[in-house]
């Protein structure tokens, strides 16, 4: 019975991670598309970095969907593919929060500096040195990192974590 209720939550994660990776291949080529029809400039540039990180989390979809595949209950121990599968479920979660919490700011930071190049050190120094300017910058920063960071937290409690849990549980009912 448990081979069985962890088979349907793998297979469910497996979805996941296949909804994921489809996903972010369909952003890359709309983000491809739309940066070579843009013209040179700070907005090319930002939309090609958010391609690269694309790019970038296609393989650690693939490497995700490799290890849920390794994943047999029938053939080896239960509890120790159980214990196994919930480390690297764990880390995988906890390396995408802090992955999305470091290229939130580094974004942010990537996009002043692309403007600062576009405009010209010497005039974004001077529209940087206003305090309305560093007002405004610092709130849409806490905003923005607020809101990306709730997102991701809601994201993948949604399509992780719940299964996680499930995960637990069969583990703790296999202990007992």
């Amino acid at each position: 019975m448990l081979t069985g209720r962890s088979r349907s939550i793998i297979e469910k994660l497996k979805r996941n991670v296949w909804f994921e990776l489809i996903l972010t291949l369909v952003v890359s080529v709309a983000l491809l598309i739309y940066a070579l029809a843009l013209t040179s400039g700070m907005l090319k540039w930002s939309f090609i970095s958010i391609l690269v990180i694309c790019l970038a989390y296609t393989f650690y979809y693939i490497k995700k969907l490799m290890l849920l595949n390794r994943f047999n209950p029938a053939n080896e121990n239960v509890h120790a593919n159980l214990v196994a599968l919930i480390d690297s479920l764990t880390g995988y979660l906890k390396f995408y929060r802090r992955s999305y919490s470091i290229l939130y700011p580094l974004y942010f930071g990537l996009v002043l500096l692309l403007g600062a190049i576009e405009r010209g050190t010497t005039q974004f120094l001077e529209h940087l040195s206003k305090p309305k300017t560093i007002a405004y910058l610092l709130s849409m920063a806490a905003m923005v990192f607020f809101l990306c960071t709730s997102f991701t937290n809601w994201y993948l409690k949604k399509l992780y974590g719940n299964h996680l849990d499930k995960l637990k549980g069969l583990l703790k009912d296999l202990e007992q």
